[in-house]
């Protein structure tokens, strides 16, 4: 007889992604009998996740909280990406180790959006925050083959709604991933000048093009300084991003 604990711990692996095998092994347990110990949850697994996936349910037609799925998107378009070539698809975002208040505002939006369990993997450099979870595809439809520079990225209609309401979440997410915020340093007939400037980078035109809308929405002022890099340099646009987006932490 397997203590409680042990048994808890291997199901809950189950229902945050894992194989039956990979619990197993977690656990030290014999393979039937964790896949026994699993199999009385995994109706509940798979309703669950279904009642939380709000393009599902017929009964919703807008996620629980739209603020932290328009920030979510905007980290997705950033440094995400989905994997659906596993039996359960898996949500992840790669976050700087350098920015731990990031790590826990993405772990938040996962959990705010759709996550029952979220996992941090700690890689080189960084932290890649993910999410096991069979109807994230449905919510991230941008998903699919190789870069996303080098296929189309086109927010659905219901994507544009959310962001239209929350466009101060959404670029946030945006400069969080593939933007900064620094203090920029200029000289002019010997004298030398400090003031905060935003750039976001990224090689997809069509996200730099959501970038645009997004400020746009928010009246901030910007400019392309380069092909694939934006500014934000105007000290009233630099203010106005201030209240919506801020340096990372």
């Amino acid at each position: 007889m397997h203590p409680p604990e042990v048994r808890a711990r291997a199901r809950q692996l189950y229902l945050s992604g894992a194989t039956v095998a990979e619990a197993a092994r977690a656990v030290g347990v014999s393979y039937p009998t964790v896949r026994e110990w699993c199999r009385v949850r995994a109706d509940a697994k798979r309703q669950g996740t279904a009642l939380r996936c709000f393009r599902c349910r017929p009964d919703v037609d807008h996620p629980t909280d739209p603020a932290a799925y328009a920030y979510l998107l905007g980290l997705y378009l950033g440094d995400g990406h989905l994997v659906t070539t596993t039996r359960v698809p898996v949500l992840r975002v790669s976050c700087s180790n350098s920015w731990p208040g990031l790590i826990d505002a993405c772990d938040a939006a996962m959990r705010r959006v759709m996550a029952a369990n979220v996992q941090r993997v700690q890689q080189q450099g960084c932290v890649n925050v993910q999410s096991y979870g069979k109807h994230w595809p449905c919510l991230f439809p941008q998903h699919g083959p190789g870069m996303k520079h080098q296929r189309p990225i086109v927010l659905a209609g219901w994507q544009r709604q959310i962001v239209e309401a929350h466009p101060g979440d959404f670029v946030r997410g945006l400069f969080h991933s593939d933007g900064c915020r620094f203090a920029n340093r200029v000289t002019v007939r010997g004298k030398r000048y400090v003031y905060p400037r935003y750039m976001f980078t990224n090689e997809s035109a069509d996200i730099m093009g959501l970038c645009q809308w997004g400020l746009d929405l928010l009246g901030v002022a910007w400019r392309m300084n380069r092909r694939n890099s934006l500014s934000v340099a105007r000290r009233d646009a630099v203010a106005a991003l201030d209240r919506h987006v801020g340096p990372k932490t």
